[in-house]
């Protein structure tokens, strides 16, 4: 491999790891049924919000919360593949 070559592979590894560092911290939001999460690119969950109609209905409000978590590790997954195929693009690896 030449120098200018590694310096690219360089730089790629560096943006990829800033991209991976910024999703980790970036907030997403599912929902279902009147249950909101938010959930960190790291899959930490940081808040829930609950529709008062839900608290009546316990089996209800539980299929809603796991819904919605369940929706919002969609969003964090499908994001952070988008993010990253754009480094993978191009070089044969496909999608993380």
């Amino acid at each position: 491999m030449n120098a200018g070559m590694i310096k690219k592979l360089q730089k790629l590894q560096k943006e990829m790891q800033e991209t991976q560092e910024r999703l980790q911290m970036t907030e997403f939001t599912g929902t279902a049924s009147g249950v909101r999460v938010v959930m960190l690119g790291s899959h930490q969950v940081v808040d829930i919000k609950i529709s008062e109609e839900l608290l009546e209905d316990v089996e209800m409000l539980q299929d809603a919360i796991l819904a919605a978590l369940n929706n919002a590790v969609e969003v964090v997954d499908k994001t952070t593949n988008q993010e990253m195929s754009k480094f993978t693009a191009g070089m044969g690896f496909g999608g993380f």
